[in-house]
């Protein structure tokens, strides 16, 4: 459990929900800021700043002073729905009971998101040691107190990748270059200029076409924009970024996946297909902060307390979709309607494919209801009011993009 699902495990305890229980495959709670040590956490939720370690503790101090149940080196390895009129079943795991089965009334996931790896990014060339995602980097580095290497590249520029980078320089690794293969950073400025400050080359429009070495890295090929290919040598790879929801318990289950994503369909409060199911933070989408998610998990955790008492909506609703590039998704995927006040998502998040200028479009039946004109760029958040869109007599919100 990370932000989001500590954040709604403590909400939960605070509107009077008398037993919850977290469940964590890690040896510690906290999620991903656990390896991250550096700042800036907690001015969102705590009003100061922290480093991720100390973040992570007092996310997980909170909830258990609230009363929060934490069971962490448990494996949930499948969820089903309940008999009857009861709520979600999981099949869990653990080293010292071995299988078992929980009944809840309700079940919130908040399992985050993993990087795309170096083979699914089909990057060539043979199969050395030393090349690691963000998370392997700073579990070796921060937890178990190890230097994989001394002169690696970095792939990607996401604000995870300058994460990746700061970890580098606070163990004593000199990275000899930042990769991306885009024509500027994805981070905002000025995460940019950071490179430049700690003295690493930053080569954008640039791919990394192979990795090199038997039992090390010992060099990678990259190819610009123009096709034009050069060596550096280097002794290791850190692949960042490329995100996708951490969804494996979903594949074979009874709930839906939207394919945009790689997460679940939701509704505005955060209800999956079905509705005893919650799902909040990362999983719903590549990538927000861990403030972002914090604030989506507790209003998770208040829209879970008010669905027990009786007070949401009934599931189902208008469906959300976009009609294709460069809009990636649309999130929620479904509105059922209701009070604002209620609602755990008030605008419609988007995410574009590549650098737009132009106009985002509502269409019903066809026809254009609605537009916005925006400028945008991959891995920027686009936020529309839900209560600012027409109504529609399709039973769907579509969304495009014209570019004029």
């Amino acid at each position: 459990a990370g932000p989001a699902g500590l954040a709604a495990a403590t909400e939960l305890r605070r509107q009077g929900i008398a037993r919850v229980l977290v469940l964590d495959r890690e040896a510690e709670a906290g999620g991903i800021p656990r390896h991250c040590a550096h700042s800036p956490f907690g001015l969102r939720e705590f009003r100061r700043l922290m480093t991720g370690p100390a973040y992570a503790r007092r996310l997980v101090r909170t909830a258990a002073a609230a009363g929060v149940e934490i069971r962490t080196r448990v494996t949930v390895a499948a969820i089903r729905p309940g008999s009857g009129a009861s709520g979600p079943e999981l099949d869990v795991s653990t080293p010292d009971a071995g299988l078992g089965v929980i009944h809840a009334r309700r079940v919130l996931v908040a399992t985050g998101v993993r990087e795309t790896s170096r083979a699914q990014r089909l990057i060539g060339g043979t199969k050395p040691g030393g090349v690691l995602s963000t998370g392997a980097l700073q579990g070796l580095v921060h937890l178990d107190h190890l230097k994989p290497f001394s002169r690696p590249v970095v792939l990607g520029t996401e604000l995870v990748s300058f994460s990746a980078l700061i970890t580098c320089i606070q163990a004593g690794i000199r990275p000899v270059a930042m990769i991306e293969p885009g024509q500027g950073t994805v981070a905002r400025w000025p995460a940019g200029l950071l490179p430049r400050l700690l003295g690493v080359k930053l080569l954008t429009g640039t791919g990394l076409r192979t990795i090199e070495g038997r039992d090390g890295v010992t060099a990678v090929t990259l190819r610009d924009a123009d096709g034009a290919e050069r060596v550096i040598e280097t002794d290791g790879v850190v692949v960042t970024g490329g995100f996708r929801p951490e969804a494996t318990l979903f594949a074979g289950s009874h709930l839906a996946r939207d394919p945009a994503t790689g997460g679940p369909v939701i509704d505005e409060f955060g209800r999956c297909s079905d509705p005893t199911v919650f799902a909040a933070g990362n999983l719903l989408r590549p990538v927000e902060t861990a403030g972002w998610s914090w604030k989506e998990g507790r209003r998770t955790g208040r829209a879970i307390a008010l669905d027990l008492a009786g007070r949401l909506p009934a599931a189902g609703g208008l469906e959300v979709r976009v009609a294709g590039a460069p809009l990636r998704f649309a999130l929620p995927q479904l509105i059922a309607g209701g009070r604002p006040g209620l609602r755990v998502h008030d605008h419609i998040q988007f995410r574009v494919d590549s650098r737009v200028a132009g106009r985002l479009v509502l269409t019903d039946d066809g026809r254009e209801i609605w537009s916005q004109r925006l400028r945008s760029r991959p891995e920027r958040r686009i936020l529309v009011p839900i209560d600012a869109l027409p109504a529609v007599r399709s039973g769907r919100y579509t969304f495009g993009w014209d570019a004029r």
